[in-house]
């Protein structure tokens, strides 16, 4: 069993959170959801829409075709009307989204009390929201009951951006600096909720440029530190992050993909950042770049990244993108949380090649060798230290001689399109140290698909670095028009390049 709803209409007719209510309840009910959102770069007008897919299996992405549409405008069954499958309902007739949430329920067999609960929690416009939910539960007459999956399982619905917040906080963070920036800017919102409650600093800068600097200078007192931008700001924090590599501090960088260069697309999705933050900055030095593929794992990809940023007192980045940051998926356990001590301490850091016995500037050949050579034996320490971490899953059939190979959001939409093919999936999650036991896995294959949001497969280059391994052309799956995979659509492609 599984739907797929898609909710329409302008920016401000509240799309967003007619989707986010609804699949909270069917997951508390005890099903599955996963919810993407697609949007323009407009506060009011435009299309905007939601696309809810729920089933009673476990799901992370959504299909191409549509069982029921929302349309709060007429345009909504304009543009999505040949995404309609040939029995699929559409509710129309209203502006009003809590109107549609009183209808929905009723279609789902779900008690009017827990919408009632769910609105009293968003605390806004409850007795409006109450009077339009009732009248459309009322009025709405159709019912799936004898199709609805039945069970209860204690889950929880989450988005990427949530995740970010709630694994720093879980580390220990005390302070947070960012400069509004999609997809980046809903971490903002949610760490300044929380700051008189977890105790952490959180402020918006005038530009990405004070962000990184103001936070290397909160770093080296000790504090734990950590900023968001998207690929234009982290553009303009480059010089910094040298600074980090150069003075050895220890600072975690929420790096949130959009497609670019430039301004690109704001409000879209893009894995085109990978060599931007495995190679931005100059000179030679150190970094880690953790790739999570949902909520969970960036979770736990923030803890480690806070822990070996500490440890090894070196810049440590998440690279997420929009569909991660935005998009809501069900889970069954908590996240596991790496914890990390304070371990720096107040000394004198320089940005020059310093002497260190003095902490003083140095143009000493033999010290500037010295220094180099420490800083290079310390990548050996990282590899080991992040090798008692996962940092590569293998998914689908274990022992199948065709691989998927891929990182980040994709992985969504690849678990749900492999689930019945021939298939091993292999999720890479460190791009740096990248996984020198991941080339094992590719000797084995009879044929290796690369599936990535970006037009290079720049992935698929970071692989032939890494291992000499090349794959051809003909069997990469590349995306690059600022949408996701879609399960359904990239299937039928897998199944095309097996042949």
């Amino acid at each position: 069993m599984k739907f797929n709803i898609l909710f329409g209409g302008k920016a401000g007719q509240g799309v967003n959170v007619l989707a986010e209510i609804l699949g909270k309840a069917l997951v508390k009910q005890g099903y599955y959801a996963f919810c993407s959102r697609d949007y323009q770069s407009l506060i009011r007008g435009g299309h905007n829409f939601n696309v809810l897919t729920f089933s009673n299996e476990p799901i992370a992405s959504n299909e191409g075709k549509i069982d029921i549409l929302v349309a709060l405008d007429e345009n909504t069954e304009k543009i999505h009307k040949k995404e309609l499958k040939k029995k699929a309902i559409i509710l129309k007739g209203s502006d009003d989204n809590m109107y549609y949430a009183g209808r929905l329920f009723k279609l789902f067999c779900m008690d009017f009390s827990i919408l009632d609960k769910e609105l009293k929690e968003l605390e806004k416009r409850y007795e409006e929201n109450i009077r339009e939910a009732k009248q459309g539960y009322n009025e709405e007459k159709r019912e799936f009951c004898k199709i609805l999956y039945k069970g209860k399982k204690n889950a929880y619905f989450l988005n990427g951006s949530q995740a970010i917040a709630q694994g720093a906080i879980k580390s220990g963070l005390d302070l947070y600096y960012s400069y509004p920036m999609t997809p980046s800017t809903p971490v903002l919102g949610e760490l300044a909720e929380k700051q008189q409650e977890k105790n952490i600093l959180v402020l918006q800068l005038e530009n990405e440029i004070a962000v990184i600097n103001v936070a290397v200078g909160s770093a080296i007192t000790g504090a734990k530190t950590m900023i968001g931008t998207s690929g234009g700001g982290f553009d303009l924090m480059t010089e910094a992050l040298s600074l980090c590599g150069m003075a050895e501090v220890p600072l975690v960088i929420y790096l949130a993909t959009r497609p670019g260069p430039s301004t690109g697309v704001p409000t879209y999705t893009s894995q085109g950042d990978l060599n931007l933050a495995r190679h931005a900055g100059h000179g030679e030095f150190l970094r880690i770049v953790l790739a999570p593929g949902d909520p969970l794992e960036t979770q736990e990809s923030v803890s480690q990244a806070f822990y070996l940023s500490q440890r090894f007192k070196i810049p440590c980045i998440i690279l997420g993108d929009k569909h991660l940051a935005e998009s809501f998926y069900t889970f069954e356990r908590e996240a596991k949380i790496t914890k990390t001590e304070k371990l720096t301490k107040l000394e004198r850091y320089n940005g020059y090649e310093k002497n260190p016995e003095t902490g003083s500037a140095t143009d000493v050949a033999k010290i500037i060798k010295k220094n180099v050579e420490a800083r290079l034996r310390k990548s050996e320490e990282i590899k080991k230290e992040a090798g008692k971490f996962s940092q590569y899953k293998i998914h689908g059939k274990k022992n199948s001689k065709n691989i998927i190979v891929s990182w980040g959001s994709t992985k969504g939409a690849i678990l749900d399109a492999i689930k019945d093919l021939d298939v091993k999936f292999i999720q890479v999650l460190y791009i740096e140290p990248f996984p020198r036991e991941i080339k094992k896995e590719f000797e084995k294959a009879k044929k290796i698909i690369l599936i990535e949001n970006n037009s290079t497969g720049q992935l698929g280059n970071l692989i032939s670095e890494k291992t000499g391994i090349f794959i051809q052309e003909k069997n990469k799956i590349l995306r690059y028009d600022g949408r996701p995979f879609l399960a359904d659509e990239l299937k039928k492609e897998i199944k095309r390049k097996m042949k």
